[in-house]
């Protein structure tokens, strides 16, 4: 396992002390927790110098998810953020500190490091191996299972694992993967706290690898629903899946298209 760290996946708790608005609704202290913790995670400051309040940043949560902006901790902004989601933080497309990451070459190599016991290992490398595909079907890139050192190495784990960014039980943050690049660069991650299926029982395997990979290859969270790289999970049938038109372009953009 590597264990070098590159910047822009793995995301460092910053100290919040300035208080937001809460919804009469939603006055609990756990709430506000629950708050700084999400943002904090998810949508945190990028330099020391800007100091912005909770307030601004829960209004960009907002924006990006297309809510009400209103800059207080609504019901309808909290069921947001209580959907399983990837562990990637989220940054708006046009954000200046957003920069271009890919891989200089178009073989890449995977490793499946261990398996999660909620399925049969044939099943999860077939799993894996679609979820690949789904960026191969697009673009010139290509993926070799190794079982030597590979360029995006696979694990499923509890909790702490090495790279700082722990995972927190059932529900909440259901996988992470590294942008690419050298040392954990291009690596996913996935918390065996989940419940993983190849059906609509608990996680879908397939379609959490599939947006995880999105990651390795150097694509970050999309804001446009029902796209493949939004951070929230759902649900759709591996069988009728298709990739959307926003995750393609973007891909396309970095890798050029399939010959």
């Amino acid at each position: 396992m590597k264990y070098i760290l590159i910047c822009m996946a793995l995301f460092l708790p910053y100290s919040f002390t300035i208080p937001v608005a809460l919804d009469p609704e939603e006055p609990s202290i756990d709430n506000l927790k629950f708050l700084e913790s999400y943002l904090d995670k998810f949508f945190p400051s990028y330099h020391k110098a800007s100091s912005r309040s909770l307030e601004e940043q829960l209004k960009e949560m907002q924006q990006f998810f297309h809510l009400t902006v209103t800059g207080k901790m609504d019901k309808e902004t909290m069921n947001v953020m209580k959907k399983p989601r990837c562990g990637v933080l989220d940054v708006s497309e046009n954000h200046k500190s957003a920069g271009v990451s890919r891989w200089g070459k178009n073989l890449l190599t995977y490793r499946i490091n261990n398996y999660t016991p909620d399925m049969h290992k044939s099943k999860v490398n077939e799993a894996i191996a679609m979820a690949f595909k789904v960026w191969s079907d697009v673009t010139p890139l290509q993926f070799k299972r190794t079982f030597g050192p590979a360029d995006i190495e696979i694990s499923f784990a509890y909790g702490a694992h090495g790279d700082y960014n722990p995972f927190d039980g059932p529900g909440g943050t259901l996988a992470h993967a590294y942008f690419p690049g050298s040392g954990i660069g291009g690596d996913a991650h996935f918390d065996e706290s989940e419940q993983f299926s190849q059906y609509n029982r608990g996680v879908n395997l397939f379609l959490v690898a599939a947006h995880e990979f999105g990651h390795s290859l150097g694509l970050r969270h999309s804001n446009v629903p029902g796209a493949l790289m939004y951070p929230t999970y759902s649900y759709v049938d591996p069988k009728n899946f298709y990739l959307p038109y926003d995750d393609r372009r973007k891909i396309q953009r970095l890798y050029g298209t399939k010959k």
